[in-house]
Parts: C-alpha cells; structure tokens; sequence
C-alpha cells in the first residue's frame, strides 16, 4: 500500500468495481422492473382477452357466429387469438394464411361453466328474463327509484334490476316501498328454470347422497335469493353442494358455448414481445451516476492533495538548491515518492559536499601554490636587491620549487581530466611485471627495503598511466614508512583479475581517516608540512586511473603497523 503505482491501481480498481456494481444493480433493477411491468401489461391484457371470451361463450350457445367479435377483440388488444377444440381442431384464428404455427400448450381453457372452479355468473341459461319480463320488471324499478330516490338498482346478468345486498340495520326492500315486493316477485321464466334446476338436484341427492331429502328444499320467494344463483342449507356436507354444482352445469350446458382451448401470440407469431428499456430508470441511474461520480472525484482529489503535497515540497526544496541553498531537504514519506525525496536528499548532500570540497580545493591549491611561489619571488627580490648571489645553489632551489610547481599543475591538469571524462588512455598488451620493476627500481631508497614480488601477468592497458598510479601507491609507502622499514610490491593472478598489492611497514593510517584517503588534497599530516612531502593529490590521482582501466583500487591499514594498497584490473 506504500507504492503509487499500488495505490493508483487499487484506487481506479476500487472505483471501476463501485461503478460496474451500481451500474449492474441499476440495470437489474430497471430491468426487472420494466420486464415486470410488461409482463403485468401482458398478464392484464390476456385476462381482458380472456374474459370477453368467456363472456361470449357465457351467452352464445356455440361458437359458429364468434369470428367477427373475436377479430375486434383481437385488434383492439394487438394479438393474435386462436380457438380450438379438444381435438384440436381450430374453431376461429385472427391470424393469416403466412402466419406461423400455433404454439403446443393453449394459454387457456375458455368454458364459462368452469372459471377457476366455478361457473361464470354471466351464464344465465334458462335464467334470462324474455322481452315482457324485462320491461315490466324495469317498470317497477323505476316507480321504486321514484319513491326513493336515495337507492341504488344494480342489473343481474339474467336482466333482473336489483337493490345490491344491503348490510345489517340498513333498510329492508320492504320498508323502501310497497313495490319492492313485486320487483322481486319471481317470472314465469324463473319459476321454470328453478323447477327445471330443483328436479335435477334432487336426482343427483337420490343417487349421490343418502339421505339427501333433509337438504331437498326448494328455494322460495323468502330465500333472499330471487334470481338464477342458487345456494344450498348452511352446513350441508360436500356431496349435497356437488350436486347443487353439478346440476346447475348441467342445467347451463345447452346454453352456453362448448369449452375451447385459447392460444394468444402476437401479431405475426409467438415470438415474445420486445421490451424497450432504453429510458427505463433513466431518471434513477442519471442521480446515481452522478454521486458516484462526486464520491470519485472526492476521493480523487485527496488521493490527488497527498500526492502532491510531497511533490510540492519536493519543487520547493529544488528552487532552495538551485538558489545556492545547499541544506534543503524534504521529508516525501514512503513510496516512489518517498524514494524520490531520499534521492533528491542524497543528490543535495552530494552537491553540498562537492560545494565543500570544491571550497576545500580552491583554498588547497591556493596554499599549495603559495608556499613555491612565495619562495622563488623571496629569492628573486633578495637577488634583486643584492642581498642573495644568483650562485648555482640558489638556482637549483628555485629550480626545485618550479619542478614542484611543475608537478602540481601537472597533478592538477591530470584530475580536470579525468573530472571531464576526458582523460585518454593508450591501451596495449604489456608484461605488468615489468612494469612493476620499472617502477621499484625508480623509487630505490637507501634507508628502507624496496622489493617486488611478482609473477608473469599479461594484459591490454595504458604503460605510462599505470606506472604514474603505481609510482604514486609506492611514492606514498616511502614517504610514510620509517628508515628500516620495508615496502613490497606484489604482482599475482587472482580469479579473472590482476592484482597489485603495496605494503609497507609505516605509520598506518587511523580508520576514521581511511574513508578519505583518495580525496583530494588529503594527507594524514594535517599541518601539510614540506618535510612530509606531497600535494594531496597523487593517491586520488591513482584511484581516477586505476577507474579509468576498469579497475578498482582499495586500501587495509593499520595504526602504527603498516598499510595495504590494492590494485584490482581486469585480465
């Protein structure tokens, strides 16, 4: 969690799963609703279908003059309908000649005798009243409506008009007026079918039911049931309400039209109905898209703040540098960021210490160059003011401090090179043991042992350079070394490297000092005395050459028992 690169990923897989879950729960929501409501749509459009078809088939006896009232069904309704018997045989399509085949399974049984288990109360039968009936029954509900104008007559299907059923402590038909007993007189046509219904119902209590005659009584004038639907005692046992059922389907079947199997597709055949979502939920999913989308960018912007904030520090402290501050750090966290900071910390500590050793280099080379300098024009003014003899003495003093001055600039123009990358070598195979002895028997010192150790090792490098850095290590070890002490040069193989070690017996260098050994203008002697010799230069000189041939050059010391330098080049 501490990377950007984490963060950044988990961030966006974090914001791409909120936004696909909500996205994919809307859609569903939507979806399911709009398919809901299409489907409610479809449901109460085929139970509107189906009922006007039980309701034709409730008061037609046969279905052989139903064509053109089902096609109006069907165009008002925007289906396809077709009717067939049990035998499959089609009564009536509304579909063409191309139209495709009906489906397997009818979407219902259209019989108005048996409508979820019970018979269609529009399948009146020998119920319905006849023309004379009708108008002398209207007659009476209208002197009714006269006499209380507060009632409301609702029309039975059979014709009858009706007082609806009234609840308890309301007004009786009776107590309305006296011509409410003769609305609800039964017709000559009611008086029919009852008798033609009760003989019915009580053959089927003779064959079904024993002891059926308790529940064998007729339905009067006080039954308070005056018309076509006719209800068994209270508390008769389910053979006794079978057959009351049985009979009055019996009694309804000559009138009404024979069961059909109903298929409903659409207009061109039963491929299902498409569903337009493309503005379902369109209002819903635009809030919601827009809270995500705050919450995203919300959380954006803090994810944003941090980041930045380190990088704002970060521009800061570079403006600081590269105004001459040296000591601007920052403080980026963890991270890539964090590692940023610690770079551009170690880069504003490196340039600080380059700062102090440029600072350090000026003032060396100025006090190196002073102390020669100083003393050829001393000598020069007291010639020249006759108080010193131009004798061959004073000239080789002074020729002395032009050679060190010589050797300075030399060392000087050396380290600029090898600073600019500048710095040319001429490679070519050489016997690194003689160049090892070349430079032993130039550093030959009467008062310390001097010997190399060495075994044939050839490579490919530049003979003057390597004898300059090697002349320098061994320069170093007898300068440092005491009278009687020893330096060994030793040259051998090791691995895929050659390696030339210096050892000598001297003073040894302190291990804080050893660190710096290869800076510049460095001596152990810190007081830079003539007598210990060297312009700080020559061992950080070795280190640019011995780099340059793609070696590396380290050193071991020990106070007061000696020091090793180490020479690693590739073979």
């Amino acid at each position: 969690m501490k990377s950007l690169l984490v963060r950044f990923f988990l961030f966006s897989l974090v914001i791409a799963a909120c936004s696909i879950a909500v996205t994919a729960w809307l859609a569903s929501q939507a979806t399911t609703g709009a398919i809901r409501q299409e489907q409610g749509d479809a449901l109460e459009t085929d139970a509107q279908i189906f009922d006007e078809l039980v309701q034709y088939a409730a008061t037609h006896k046969d279905w052989t003059g139903a064509k053109s009232d089902v096609d109006g069904i069907a165009r008002k309704y925007g289906r396809r309908i077709a009717l067939t018997d049990g035998n499959g045989t089609t009564l009536i399509d509304t579909g063409g000649k191309n139209s495709p085949q009906l489906p397997i399974t009818p979407k219902a049984l259209v019989d108005p005798l048996n409508v979820n288990g019970k018979i269609d109360p529009r399948a009146v039968g020998p119920f319905k009243l006849n023309d004379e009936e009708y108008r002398t029954l209207h007659a009476y509900a209208d002197q009714l409506l006269q006499c209380n104008n507060r009632i409301t007559l609702v029309e039975a299907p059979n014709g009858r008009p009706r007082l609806p059923n009234l609840g308890p402590g309301e007004l009786s038909v009776w107590d309305v007026c006296w011509v409410g007993y003769q609305l609800y007189t039964l017709t000559a046509t009611e008086k029919a079918a009852y008798t033609q219904l009760q003989a019915l119902y009580s053959k089927c209590l003779d064959q079904r039911v024993p002891g059926g005659k308790n529940y064998n009584k007729p339905p009067g004038p006080d039954s308070n049931n005056f018309d076509w639907e006719i209800t068994t005692v209270s508390g008769a046992p389910p053979e006794v309400v079978a057959c009351m059922d049985s009979s009055r389907r019996e009694q309804l079947r000559p009138y009404v039209a024979a069961p059909a199997q109903l298929f409903l597709t659409s207009p061109t055949g039963d491929e299902p109905m498409a569903i337009d979502l493309s503005t379902t939920g369109a209002t819903r999913i635009t809030l919601v898209a827009l809270g995500i989308l705050a919450l995203a960018g919300f959380a954006s912007w803090v994810t944003a703040t941090q980041l930045v904030r380190p990088i704002r520090a970060l521009t800061a402290a570079t403006k600081r540098t590269a105004e001459g501050d040296r000591t601007a750090r920052v403080d980026g966290g963890s991270g890539e960021i964090g590692e940023l900071a610690r770079s551009f910390n170690a880069m504003s500590e490196k340039l600080a210490e380059t700062e102090r050793q440029r600072q350090a280099m000026v003032s060396d080379v100025a006090h190196e160059l002073r102390t020669p300098l100083g003393n050829i024009t001393g000598w020069l003014e007291a010639t020249q003011d006759g108080l010193a003899e131009p004798d061959p003495h004073l000239i080789d003093m002074l020729l002395e401090e032009s050679l060190l001055l010589q050797r300075l600039v030399d060392d000087l123009h050396d380290l600029a090179q090898a600073d600019a990358g500048t710095l040319r070598l001429h490679p070519e195979p050489i016997a690194l043991d003689d160049v090892v002895e070349q430079v032993v028997n130039a550093q030959q010192n009467r008062e310390i042992l001097l010997r190399a150790e060495t075994t044939p090792v050839h490579i490919t490098a530049d003979p003057v350079r390597l004898r300059q850095a090697l002349g320098n290590l061994v320069a170093n070890a007898v300068r440092y070394t005491p009278p009687g002490g020893e330096v060994v040069v030793k040259l051998f193989r090791w691995q895929d490297e050659a390696i030339l070690e210096v050892t000598d017996t001297g003073t040894g260098i302190a291990p804080d000092d050893v660190p710096h050994v290869f800076d510049r203008f460095w001596r152990a002697d810190k007081s830079r005395s003539r007598r210990t010799g060297g312009s700080g230069l020559g061992l950080a000189i070795t280190r640019h050459l011995v780099e340059a041939h793609g070696g590396a050059v380290s050193l071991t010391s020990t106070l007061g028992e000696g020091s090793t330098f180490r020479i690693s080049l590739p073979a």
